[in-house]
C-alpha cells in the first residue's frame, strides 16, 4: 500500500508542477489553484508513505521520478531543448534512484 501511495504523491506533485508553468507566476487562478492542490495531496500521501517506506528510499523515489517525468514532459510537450546532456542528466537522476533502492534494501 505504501507504495501505491508513494505513486499517487508522484503523480499529484507531477500535476501540481505541470500546472506551475501555466500559472505565470501564480497569476492565473485555476493553473495557481491545481499547482497548490497538487503539492498539499502530494505532500500528505508521501507523509503517509513515510509510514511504511523508509524515508530516504521514499524521498528518493518521489524526488527522482518527479524530477525525470517533469524533465520529459518539458522536452516531449512543452518545447523544451532535448540535448545529449539533458538526457544524460535525466538518465543519472533514474539511475541514482535505483542505486539508491538496491543499496536501502539491504
Amino acid at each position: 500500500m505504501g507504495y501505491i501511495m508513494l505513486g499517487g504523491a508522484i503523480l499529484a506533485e507531477i500535476i501540481g508542477t505541470t500546472a506551475m508553468k501555466y500559472s505565470e507566476g501564480f497569476s492565473r487562478l485555476w493553473p495557481s489553484a491545481i499547482t497548490i492542490t497538487g503539492y498539499v495531496i502530494a505532500f500528505a500521501l508521501l507523509a503517509q508513505t513515510l509510514k511504511t517506506i523508509e524515508v530516504g528510499t521514499a524521498y528518493a523515489i518521489w524526488a527522482g521520478v518527479g524530477t525525470a517525468t517533469i524533465a520529459a514532459i518539458g522536452m516531449v510537450f512543452l518545447g523544451e531543448t532535448a540535448n545529449a546532456a539533458k538526457v544524460l542528466g535525466v538518465l543519472l537522476v533514474i539511475a541514482g534512484v535505483i542505486v539508491l533502492n538496491l543499496g536501502g534494501s539491504h
